[in-house]
Parts: C-alpha cells; structure tokens; sequence
C-alpha cells in the first residue's frame, strides 16, 4: 500500500513533474543523433545531480532512458541511422516509408507504439516484478550466449537476401568486437602494438559509419538519380480503429521486450530484433512485405524496445542486478545516494520503487505528447536535396563520432567502417548484422568463456549442461531450426512441404 502510494508522488509534486519532463525532452533530441546515446547522457547527469536528492535525481534521469529509447527511432526512419542500438530494426521498414512519403506516418506509430509498450512494460513491473525476476534467474551463462548466438542468426535471417552473407557480417562483427584489451588475461588481441587499439574500437562509431556515411556516399553516387520524395503529412494522431487493429502484436511483442530487458546485460536492441523477427513470422498477409515499409514492422520493434526500460529495472529492484547499461548507471547513482539496491529496496526504501515505476509511468504520458512535437519539421528532413542533405550526415557523422571520446581516431574508425559499409552495400552484404555482431560480442565471449570454465574446459561437459537445462535445450533447438530454415537443405525440405500440401 505505501509503494502504491509513492507511485503517485511524481503525479503529485510539480518539481519531479517538470524533471521528468525535462528528462524525456531531452532523451528524444539525444537519442536522435547519432553519436550521443542514452548511456552517455545518463552518465552526465550523475555529475550534475550528485549533490541533489535522491528522487529529483532519478527523475532526470528516468525521463531521459525513456525519451532516448524512443528517439533513436527518428534517424533510423529519415536517415537510415539508427540513433541507438535499439533502433535498428526500425531502419527494415521505417526509412523505406520515408523514401514512400511517409516519414510523418511513421514517426507517429513509433510515438504510439513506444508509449503503448512502456505502459505495458510499466503494468509488468507492478504486478509481475517477482515473477519475472524468478524467470530472469534460471539463465545460466551458458543461455546467454545462446541467446546471444541467436540474435545474431535472427539479424541474419532478417536483414539479408542471402544468408550466408549475412552470417559472415555478423562473424566479421564478432571478431572486430574482440579487438583490443582481454578483460580476463590482460592481452592485447589485434592491436598490432598500437595503444589506441588496445581500449577496442566503439560500436558506436562503427554503427556511424556503417550506416551513416555508407549511407550518405551511395546516396552522393547516385545523385543524380535519386528523386526528392514529396512527405505527405496529414493528421498526425492515428486512428483509434488503427491502434485497436495492431494491439494484439503490440501485447505480444511488449511482453518480449519486458522479458529480454529483465535479463542481466541484455537490453532493448536485443528485445527490439527478437519482437521484429517474432512479428515477421506471425502477421500473415501484411498490407505491405515486410522490409519495404510494414507498419507491422515498426509496431513490434518500437513496443518491444520501450517495454524492455522497465524490464531492465526488474532485477535491479528485486537483486540490485542492472538489466542494461543505463540502470547500471542508475545503480552506481543509488550508491553515491547512500542507498544499496537489492532484495530489501522494496521494503526498506519503498519510495525508491515507487519514482521508479511512477516516474515510468508520467515519462510515457509526457513522451505521447512531447514525441509528436516537431514530427513535421522533421519529416521535412527527407524533402531536403541530397546535395544539401548528404554533406551534412557526413559532417554529423564526424562530429558524433569525434563526441564519444573527443578523439580524432574515432574520426578515423569511422571513416574506415563507412568506405566499408559501401563496398558491403555494393555487393549486397547487409551492415546491420556486422554492427549487430560488434554489439554482443562481449556478451557472447564473456559468456561463452564463463560456460567453459563451468564445463571444466570439456566439451562434452558443456553440450550436457546445455541438454541437462530445458531452457538450454529450447534455446539450443531454436537455433538449430533457425540455421536449417534459412539454409538450402532446408528450404528445400519447406518446399517440398508446401508442394505436398497443394
């Protein structure tokens, strides 16, 4: 009873009000350009609040992990950048709606779909907090590279014409993942003695480059014959017929974020693929094939990645575990505040769950309306000539890049990584699995080497931990049949089903 009186202290108290609202203001516009993610504008406010109360603090920085999470989603639409990780499912379908001239209708589902999600995500992390946490529990680091392995093989399967490209660009991103330092031994791995290898090479300025300038040179080849796309904007609110019609696989997908995003070191990009690839096997006969501009195709994702911001504050509530890299910031906060998140948070400081979940609740209603400001003006975007409009991605590019760590190698990586996103781009290699594969290397690798050293070194141990676990073996099949289906063998087995059938 008092944590649910707590949740309405953000409701009641002007102050965490306009924090909160400060917060997701600021969150959209961050996470829309790319370079400068959630977890680095988070971290900042820890400077800034570090003096402050402990409830105006987390209220900042609520607002700002609930508005970034959403805006990564208006580059990834008009540019082709995702602004975070999370949004990069969005770019299958949302930039070919805006070459279509439907930035405006876009923009306005992911606003829709990603309050939807996170009130969904909110209503799990009142109700559901124990339950979910106890499901979260049973991953062993063995299923964590599982799980990893098979976001990997789903970006694959999504992303690519072939899949074998598509498998070797994501292996190409696993191994550029492990350059530099060796967490476990200390030892430079592909550093060639250059120190400023040995800290590794940021996704993010890959993600910049592969997406953001390869983008922006093969538009600049084909200038010419690349038309400027007239946006058609109309009414922005959706219609309530539109928002009862995908409500199902908004439902459905929510839940896949809210569970991925209350596993430890997870997240909402791995959320947002696996809802994408959950809706691309289950909507039967969409308006639109997915990848050339389903509104399916942007309803799972985006519900799915703001679902998982309150999932990632399960099992820091319930074990002081952060769920993703902003709620480890938001533990360490806690910490300089004098408080130690865990199991007894909820009873001995039940105003630190009540901000929490009711501060979520206020950013999702403030993000519905502050996520429709400026739709049109950023619509407009797309209508800029491409003389114009491709100069400055790349110098935004530069820039964003040079921002994570005021350094001009970042410059550099990224120039490389985009001359290679337009060569990949050239000869149809898909750039969205080699980034994807840079992302979850570190999961990957550190729980692949946790399983081993549990294993004894055996190999024999390891493939029986994995069947002596249902959650294993279902994890262990699912990517079996995910390399069998996108294979030739079975695709030729699939044929011959459906052959037999007719």
């Amino acid at each position: 009873m008092e944590v649910l009186s707590n949740m309405l202290v953000p409701f009641q108290d002007p102050k965490l009000l306009l924090l909160i609202c400060v917060g997701v203001f600021l969150g959209i516009y961050v996470g829309a350009i790319p370079g400068l993610s959630t977890t680095m504008a988070v971290s900042l406010l820890i400077s800034f609040t570090y003096a402050w109360e402990v409830l105006p603090a987390l209220a900042l920085m609520l607002g700002v992990h609930v508005g970034g999470c959403y805006g990564g989603s208006r580059s990834a639409i008009l540019l082709n950048i995702p602004g975070t990780p999370a949004a990069l499912p969005t770019t299958f379908d949302g930039y070919p709606l805006a070459k279509k001239g439907k930035a405006a209708t876009a923009l306005t589902v992911t606003v829709v779909q990603s309050v939807i999600g996170g009130l969904l995500g909110c209503l799990v992390l009142i109700f559901a907090t124990p339950l979910v946490s106890k499901f979260a529990l049973q991953f062993a680091p063995r299923d964590y590279f599982l799980l990893g392995l098979a976001g990997l093989l789903l970006v694959g399967g999504l992303s690519g014409k072939s899949f074998a490209k598509s498998v070797f660009c994501g292996v190409l991103g696993l191994l550029v993942g492990t350059f530099g330092m060796d967490t476990a031994t200390g030892m430079g791995r592909f550093t060639f003695g250059s120190l400023y290898l040995m800290s590794g090479i940021n996704y993010i300025v890959a993600m910049i480059g592969l997406f953001g300038l390869s983008e922006a040179l093969i538009q600049i080849r084909d200038i010419g014959a690349v038309p400027i796309i007239q946006q058609k904007i109309g009414k922005l609110m959706p219609k309530w017929k539109d928002v009862v019609k995908y409500f199902p696989l908004t439902i459905q997908t929510s839940l896949i974020g809210v569970v991925v995003g209350a596993l430890p070191g997870t997240g909402g990009d791995i959320a947002a693929l696996f809802a994408y690839d959950y809706a691309k096997r289950t909507v039967k006969n969409p308006e639109v094939p997915f990848g050339e501009g389903a509104i399916e195709g942007l309803v799972a994702p985006e519900s799915a990645n703001n679902a998982a911001v309150p999932g990632a504050y399960i099992p820091l509530l319930t074990l002081g575990i952060p769920g993703d890299t902003v709620t480890a910031i938001v533990i360490g906060s806690l910490y300089i505040h004098g408080i130690n998140p865990g199991p007894t948070l909820m009873t001995e400081e039940p105003s630190i769950l009540g901000i929490i979940v009711g501060g979520m609740l206020v950013a999702n209603i403030v993000l519905l309306f502050l996520g429709m400001t400026g739709i049109r003006a950023f619509a407009k975007i797309a209508e800029i000539p491409k003389g114009i409009l491709m100069p400055l991605i790349i110098i935004l590019s530069v820039v964003g890049s040079y921002s994570i760590n005021n350094s001009i190698i970042d410059v550099y990586w990224m120039l490389g990584f985009g001359v290679l996103g337009y060569l990949m781009r050239r000869h149809d290699f898909p750039v969205g699995p080699m980034v994807l594969g840079i992302i979850l290397s570190s999961l990957i690798e550190k729980n692949l080497r946790r399983s081993i050293s549990l294993s004894e070194g055996n190999v024999f141990n390891f493939f029986l931990q994995i069947f002596s676990s249902p959650l294993s073996t279902v994890l262990f099949v699912a990517i079996v049949l995910m390399v069998f289906v996108q294979t030739r063998p079975g695709k030729y087995v699939l044929g011959k089903m459906k052959q037999r059938k007719k």
